[in-house]
């Protein structure tokens, strides 16, 4: 337990974690030699994982633009993970610049490199909070803070409930989640699968790290939408939601699914 109260991942640096895990695949430099043996095998089982976690990253990207683009004015992406620029403030502050976000993580390492990032800005708040316990979540200060929940939220769950086990019964977190925002707010979200190669020696590499890979079929995916409207076009593999590119290379063969949707009025 911290000082807010809430549970957080033990600071382990023996175990690789998915959050440092993530950075190495992504090039960045948060991450220590346990991580980036982790990522090297994760890669050798799975070769196109490094094309799939930058087409998850871009997929976030405009979804974030499309939300703020609709009308919605504050963000709260729980699981956020290591601060990767662009990150979602800078994101959506290129498209207006008074949007509020609140970050919430359960690693301690993720809050800290968070906290030396934003600098202590007003409209933006990073803080410890496990997903587990969405009560926790949507009640912390530092949240509470930032986000008005009277107002349309977007709700940011990008790579985040994989790691969440059946037993975690992560469809009720998502509709805690859920009936907490007034009509108008938005779910993005997106989640790794194995629907379209066999990932078991990929999620082999994840029992040990400090949580585990739990891959779900694309129905499976789909039901965390339930009391939201799925927008065009649906859930798809990450670089096929509004590309404004060519696809990578290998596109079809990523396994994250992604998708945006509405809470109706």
């Amino acid at each position: 337990m911290t000082e807010d109260g809430v549970r957080t991942a033990e600071l382990d640096t023996s175990r690789p974690h998915p959050a440092r895990i993530y950075d190495y695949l992504l090039g960045g430099k948060d991450h220590y030699e346990v991580d980036q043996r982790a990522g090297e095998a994760i890669a050798a089982a799975a070769p196109e994982v490094r094309i799939g976690v930058r087409a998850n990253r871009a997929f976030l990207h405009r979804a974030v633009r499309h939300v703020v683009g609709s009308g919605v004015r504050q963000l709260l992406d729980i699981g956020t993970g290591l601060p990767t620029s662009p990150n979602v403030h800078e994101i959506a502050r290129q498209t207006v610049p008074d949007v509020r976000v609140a970050y919430v993580d359960n690693d301690p390492i993720v809050a800290a490199h968070g906290n030396a990032l934003l600098g202590g800005s007003g409209a933006t708040s990073i803080v410890l909070g496990d997903l587990r316990d969405p009560r926790s979540v949507l009640e912390h200060p530092g949240v509470r803070e930032v986000i008005d929940f009277g107002e349309p939220v977007a709700l940011l769950l990008v790579a985040v409930l994989h790691f969440l086990t059946d037993a975690d019964r992560p469809a009720e977190i998502v509709a805690a989640l859920r009936d907490a925002l007034p009509p108008g707010s938005h779910l993005v979200l997106s989640h790794a699968t194995e629907d379209f190669a066999d990932r078991s020696a990929a999620q082999a590499v994840y029992d040990q790290a400090t949580a585990s890979l739990n891959l779900r079929t694309r129905a499976e995916v789909e039901r965390f939408f339930e009391g939201f409207e799925l927008i065009d076009p649906g859930l798809v593999q990450v670089p096929f939601w509004r590309p404004d590119g060519t696809p990578p290379p290998r596109s079809a063969e990523i396994g994250f699914y992604g998708g945006v949707a509405r809470k109706p009025f």
